[in-house]
């Protein structure tokens, strides 16, 4: 009896260790799955509080606990599914899908600097000027989340990409907690950014002036917050859309941007001090201006077919 315990211990001991070690691969593989997705992670942060101003501030978090909930729909209904299914029978598509995703991205970065460029503001187009605040909100949560769609589709191809080489236990497991963990993050900032003016009108009215100060503070600046979120989106879809388009090229055999860009930064990270900055600086530059260049053709070519009013 006492030998048939041991052994059963033994047993649940050895489970345990498989477990443990399964869990460190799984976590391992999030964590470095999730940190090449960073950049697309930060173009997500900064376009999402745009959906949710505008409103009475009792429909800021309600807003944007909706677009949380409509973007885990989308990652775990549809696209882990879907990032499984790919993994499983058409591995040889993922550089594509992501080269495709990229493009998009490049796109709309390159489409933001032009419509800033030519002063186009699409702030109240007629058609929403005539919905109600309540089709208005549905409309903009639908919006938002049609946009976290296509995002999330890069992040979670992004994240499969980078353990496609893996158990299908441990991709699934790995692109679960990179979605969930991305979710959370990304719409707990976009909460904070959309509160801070109310935050702020709050600590105004305290009985201290320091605190007043801070107040009136994060009141005059969240504009320039929300202004400057919106120019790191844009050079997040170029830089993260650029690099991705030359890695996929790479991948392909056409490696003279992802050599000539390896270049650079090798010279620009020979700089004392400093040069890990300076050579990611080059590294994110470069592949920015190749995702300009692209979503400049891209929104260019539209343009001409489908003349912009």
């Amino acid at each position: 009896m006492a030998s048939g315990l041991v052994a059963l211990l033994d047993d649940v001991a050895a489970i345990a260790k498989i477990a443990a070690t399964s869990l460190d691969d799984v976590t391992a593989a999030a964590g470095k799955a999730g940190a090449k997705a960073v950049g697309v992670v930060v173009d997500d942060t900064a376009v999402t509080p745009g959906y949710a101003v505008g409103f009475t501030p009792d429909r800021e978090l309600p807003i944007v606990f909706k677009i949380a909930l409509g973007s885990l729909r989308n990652k775990f209904f549809f696209l882990l599914p879907g990032a499984l299914l790919l993994s499983a029978f058409a591995p040889w598509a993922i550089t594509p899908i992501l080269m495709l995703g990229a493009a998009y991205l490049c796109f709309e970065g390159a489409e933001k600097i032009v419509e800033a460029l030519n002063h186009e503001d699409h702030a109240d187009e007629p058609g929403e000027l005539a919905l109600s605040s309540a089709d208005l909100e549905k409309a903009k949560v639908t919006g938002a989340i049609r946009t976290d769609f296509i995002l999330s589709a890069e992040i979670m191809a992004i994240a499969l990409a980078d353990v496609a080489d893996r158990p299908m236990a441990i991709q699934a497991a790995a692109l679960a907690v990179v979605g969930l963990g991305i979710t959370i993050g990304v719409y707990g900032v976009v909460a904070m950014i959309v509160k801070m003016d109310d935050i702020g009108l709050h600590l105004a009215k305290g009985k201290r002036a320091a605190t007043r100060g801070l107040g009136r503070g994060l009141v005059k600046g969240m504009p320039h917050v929300l202004d400057l979120l919106t120019k790191v989106g844009t050079a997040a879809m170029l830089w993260v859309g650029g690099g991705i388009i030359v890695h996929g090229l790479d991948h392909f055999g056409v490696s003279g941007l992802e050599h000539l860009i390896r270049s650079a930064a090798g010279v620009a990270g020979t700089v004392p001090v400093f040069g890990a900055v300076t050579g990611w600086l080059a590294t994110a530059l470069a592949s920015a201006v190749v995702g300009l260049i692209l979503g400049g053709a891209i929104v260019g070519g539209l343009r001409v077919v489908r003349p912009h009013h």
